[in-house]
This record gives structure tokens, C-alpha cells and sequence, in this order.
């Protein structure tokens, strides 16, 4: 029978992030019209950017117990929940972006990482690139020695943290809101995430130099409370499902675009962009390159969905 209006009221969505201007932000935004197609005005989806719903660990426990609808941010965040969820943070893997966007997307593995938090009350709808790995930092950096000694902020995942102390700084897990603080006050030297994270938060007024690294990846995850999925009927179950899908798709070119924009605001915000010379951005990939296996080594789990990570990356390098 054709789809009949009744008079009840939409199922509200509340999805939140941290973040405002940049792919998470803009992810929710795609979600929420897919679902006006895929979900015919059964379900409304609310989007609160700027950690409106919270703190990232409060979303992130909201979703859990339902209180709230969804989260999107680093995977990292996560890996309190589950410590799987930190894989991707693994440093050379990819080759560029297109290639980190087809092994995220890769069957095999996008399911084994979206279905992660299953037994937490979390599932997995969409798995995006938020750019690559570079650093902020106080003073310029042009040769590793130069990382030395730093202090340096990080997410709160072991994978991150063994990152950084590989180049001989001082990892210091923080909460986002904390950082810009920290970095003017200076008990923070830098920070590790990616470009468009610091033209949005406007870091370049605290530390003006940007090092394009590019030696792992700073992605997004948008997970949804489970047993709110779980209570849905089917076909909005499935209509949740294909807009997370859509969405994921839609948000791919702007992201590509985020990274390569931000590089031209920053230094038109009056920050200077510097990369390493090859000799000094091989030294730095030697370093950083055993990271991963040396981290997962210990945690059979983890090892798994790192293996299942890797030959991902190998199948998907040939686009």
C-alpha cells in the first residue's frame, strides 16, 4: 500500500558534535536532509554543533543510554568504550586522501569498524575523513630534533600518545575546549590533529605555525544510541541506515576541499604553513611507521581490526 500520512508526530533525532564548520558539522547537516528523503517526515532529525548537547565524553554517554540520538567525532574518543576504535589513528597507512577515503569505505572493514560498539549500546553509521595528521606549534618546526621536548596535545588513545613520544614530546590528552587556553598560556607547545580543526578553532592567534606532517589520519565516526535503532521499525531502521550511507558519500569532495583551503586561510590568517624536507619527513615516517603494530601487539582485538585495517589499505590502493 502507498506510504499514508497519520497524524502522529515525528520521531526526533538529536545528533551533536563538538565542532562547528568542518566535515562532522557538515556530515549531520547531509544526514538530516537524507533522512527527509529516506524517511518520509517519520523521523526528524535535530543537528547541535559546538558541544550545544555537551562534552564529548557526555554525548558520547548520552548516545549510549539514549538520552540523545547520535554523536559525530574522532573515533578516538571512543576508545574508552571500545579500545578497537582507535586503529585508524595508526600513522602510515595511506598514500593520500582518495586512498584513506577507499579503505575507509572498504566493505571488510567498514563493517568490522561501524559495528564495534554494538554491545555498548552503539552503532556505526558513518566513517569519514577529517584530514591528515599535521601539527600546530608555538615555534617553527623544520627538522625533528625541533619536536623535541614539547608538549603536545593529543586524544586520550594510547595509539596517539606513542605517536608523539616516538618524536620525543610529551603527549597531554585534553579536552578541545581547553585547548586554545593552554596554547596562549603556554603550558601547551602544540597540537596534534588536522588542518581543518585549526583554521576552524582559529588556533593560528596562539601558535601560527602549521606542519604538514600528513603521516596518518584524523577521521570521524557518527555513531547512534543502538537501542533507540533497535526500537525503530524496520523500514526506518533501513531508512537510518542508507541516509548514514548517503551521507558519508556527500561529504567526501568537501573534505578534500576543507584540507586543501585550510592550507590558504591559515596563511592568510597570518599563519605560516611549513613542511619538512624529504630527508627529514622520511626520518619522521621510519619513526612513526612501526607505531601501530607496536601498540595493537599487546591486545589481540585490537591486532585484528589493525590486520583487517591493513590488507583494506593494500586492496584499496589502486583506486
Amino acid at each position: 500500500a502507498p506510504f499514508s500520512a497519520t497524524a502522529q508526530a515525528p520521531i526526533v533525532m538529536k545528533i551533536g558534535t563538538a565542532t562547528i564548520n568542518d566535515s562532522q558539522w557538515e556530515w549531520m547537516k547531509h544526514f538530516a536532509a537524507r533522512m527527509e528523503e529516506t524517511a518520509k517526515g517519520r523521523i526528524k532529525v535535530e543537528t547541535y554543533p559546538s558541544s550545544q548537547l555537551g562534552g564529548i565524553p557526555r554525548m558520547i554517554e548520552q548516545t549510549q543510554f539514549g538520552a540523545i540520538q547520535g554523536w559525530c567525532g574522532p573515533p578516538e574518543f571512543l576508545s574508552g568504550v571500545d579500545s578497537r576504535y582507535q586503529v585508524l589513528s595508526a600513522p602510515g597507512l595511506f598514500k593520500d586522501l582518495p586512498h584513506t577515503n577507499r579503505t575507509l569505505q572498504d566493505p571488510a572493514f567498514n563493517k568490522a569498524f561501524l559495528d564495534l560498539g554494538a554491545n555498548k549500546g552503539l552503532k556505526g553509521i558513518g566513517l569519514i575523513i577529517s584530514g591528515p595528521t599535521t601539527f600546530v606549534s608555538r615555534k617553527p618546526i623544520r627538522t625533528l630534533t625541533d619536536f623535541e621536548g614539547m608538549k603536545v596535545r593529543v586524544l586520550a588513545a594510547p595509539l596517539q600518545m606513542e605517536q608523539v613520544r616516538a618524536l620525543k614530546m610529551a603527549p597531554i590528552p585534553m579536552a578541545l575546549g581547553e585547548v586554545l587556553p593552554a596554547l596562549q598560556q603556554g603550558a601547551l607547545d602544540g597540537v596534534m590533529s588536522c588542518t581543518p580543526v585549526f583554521v576552524a578553532l582559529r588556533f593560528n592567534d596562539a601558535a601560527k605555525y602549521l606542519i604538514e606532517t600528513n603521516h596518518g589520519l584524523i577521521s570521524a565516526i557518527a555513531i547512534i544510541s543502538k537501542t533507540w535503532f533497535d526500537k525503530l521499525p524496520a523500514d526506518l531502521q533501513e531508512a537510518v541506515t542508507e541516509a548514514g550511507k548517503k551521507a558519508t558519500s556527500d561529504v567526501y569532495q568537501f573534505s578534500l576541499d576543507d584540507v586543501n583551503n585550510g592550507r590558504a586561510t591559515w596563511a592568510k590568517n597570518g599563519g605560516e604553513v611549513i613542511s619538512l624536507s624529504a630527508e627529514e619527513h622520511a626520518k619522521l615516517q621510519a619513526l612513526l611507521a612501526p607505531v601501530g603494530e607496536r601498540v595493537v601487539e599487546k591486545n589481540p582485538g585490537e591486532k585484528a581490526l589493525f590486520d583487517l585495517l591493513k590488507q583494506a589499505a593494500t586492496r584499496t590502493q589502486q583506486a
